[in-house]
């Protein structure tokens, strides 16, 4: 699975961005979105930005779990009391067959390509948080990494050089951020 972390200001502007994989079950810790696509990322998450705004004064949480879906991409968001917005765009993993279950390819193509078919999941796989993004598994996760996020984040905003809106490049809350990324996701 494939993660884009972003914090985006009281501006709609964003204070902070990074891009990493999974750790879990043989995972690289890498984000695996094509050059393509990671424009669309900030595209995708950016456009979310509509739907917090809405969902934030219906609910009393500062966790608001899966509020958007765009494709195969799905959007999590935490809001914090200063009205920061911590936003996770996450990539579940797709199969290895884009065709449809039951379906075959005709013509010159299907006479070149090879066509592996995905193991049937077992059930250690299917509660992975890969399998289901929007289990409790994963949300539990997501929503664990948010809370060290923001408790590192609140260190980062005491820092008394540090102004309202303005963007975090702090190494050590970058190696944090990691740090959470690969503890719980």
């Amino acid at each position: 699975m494939s993660y884009y972390f972003v914090i985006v200001g009281t501006q709609d502007n964003p204070l902070f961005e990074y891009e990493f994989g999974t750790s879990k079950q043989g995972g690289d810790g890498l984000a695996h979105f094509g050059e393509q696509q990671k424009h669309m990322t900030q595209f995708i998450v950016h456009s979310s930005l509509d739907i917090v705004e809405e969902v934030q004064w219906t609910s009393g949480q500062m966790y608001l779990k899966c509020i958007d879906k765009f494709f195969n991409n799905y959007i999590s968001c935490f809001i914090t009391p200063s009205n920061a917005k911590f936003l996770l765009l996450h990539q579940p993993t797709s199969p290895t067959s884009s065709l449809p279950l039951g379906s075959t390819m005709t013509g010159s193509l299907a006479a070149s390509t090879t066509l592996s078919v995905p193991p049937a999941p077992t059930a250690r796989a299917s509660t992975a948080i890969g399998a289901n993004p929007t289990g409790l598994a994963t949300e539990e996760a997501i929503r664990n990494f948010f809370t060290e996020v923001y408790e590192n984040w609140v260190k980062a905003v005491m820092n008394p050089f540090y102004r309202a809106d303005m963007e975090v490049t702090s190494p050590i809350f970058r190696q944090r951020v990691a740090a959470a990324g690969r503890k719980y996701l």
